[in-house]
């Protein structure tokens, strides 16, 4: 009995004997092959990133507004060449002799340019003759005079004795209605705008708000009733139109009518965020 276990361990170990030795043929050079390409090379990150295959993250784009050259990178909708502002002519005196609420529109994507200053508008609001919320409303005084000149003029008053606001003035000689500027997008001069506003950043901040462009292209009521189709000085250059254009109610007239309260005489680019708050009062038309 003792015997024949030894005999049957004995068959066992030589299987198992077998068995491995074909193991090892199998598996020889290929287990140490590949330990010595892991052990040898020089960069054995990469080789484990080949392994296991790591993704890495995508490296950030530039989220600047600005080019090197102090321009403003347009927006998706725009092509680069749109910016460039020199070759829009400036706009002639007959630009500006229609309805306040046409002329609007219309002066969105249009250029201001002032010493080295350059904005393009993105946001307006149209005040019209026989309007509760326009100036024209007190009559002829000394400072709504220029309300009531020619299209084409800029008419330029204090808001709380505080803010600069930029008004163009619209239809012909009489009729007493005007354009708010109330927001831009830079696209040259952004250091002088900077300084202008005693703001450091290139965020829509910067020129979101009527008060914010007068600063901005540091200008006051002195320039009230300034011939804006002439050259030097404040010009107002033609510029390519939106593709899109949001409207709604003007911002800060509740003093005024019901209807011209609610009357969507607000204009503003579509797909840009230089535009003022509120702006989930704009809507596409």
């Amino acid at each position: 009995m003792l015997q024949l276990q030894i005999t049957s361990l004995l068959l066992f170990n030589h299987k198992f004997c077998c068995f491995s030795s074909s193991l090892r043929r199998m598996n020889k050079g290929k287990t140490p092959q590949r330990l010595n390409k892991l052990t040898h090379l020089s960069n054995p990150t990469k080789t484990i990133e080949n392994s296991i295959k790591i993704k890495r993250k995508p490296k950030r784009k530039n989220n600047s507004k600005f080019q090197a050259n102090g321009g403003m990178i347009p927006p998706a909708s725009q092509s680069p060449s749109s910016l460039c502002y020199d070759k829009w002519a400036i706009l002639g005196p007959d630009f500006y002799q229609i309805d306040a609420l046409e002329l609007a529109p219309r002066l969105l994507g249009k250029f201001l340019k002032k010493d080295d200053v350059v904005l393009q508008i993105t946001e307006v609001e149209a005040y019209r003759p026989n309007d509760s919320a326009c100036h024209a409303r007190f009559g002829i005084t000394s400072r709504t005079a220029p309300v009531f000149g020619p299209g084409g003029h800029t008419y330029i008053y204090l808001c709380y004795g505080l803010h600069t606001m930029l008004n163009v003035v619209a239809d012909k000689e009489g009729v007493g209605a005007a354009v708010l500027i109330r927001s831009c997008a830079p696209v040259s001069g952004l250091e002088t705008i900077q300084q202008r506003r005693g703001l450091k950043t290139e965020k829509p901040v910067l020129l979101t708000g009527p008060g914010k462009v007068g600063q901005a292209l540091g200008i006051s009521t002195e320039w009230s009733n300034h011939p804006l189709f002439t050259l030097g000085g404040l010009e107002l250059l033609d510029g390519p139109e939106p593709e899109k254009i949001l409207v709604g109610p003007r911002v800060g007239i509740e003093y005024a009518l019901p209807e011209h309260v609610t009357a969507l005489w607000r204009f503003a680019m579509a797909g840009t965020p230089w535009i003022s708050a509120p702006k989930n009062t704009l809507k596409a038309p």
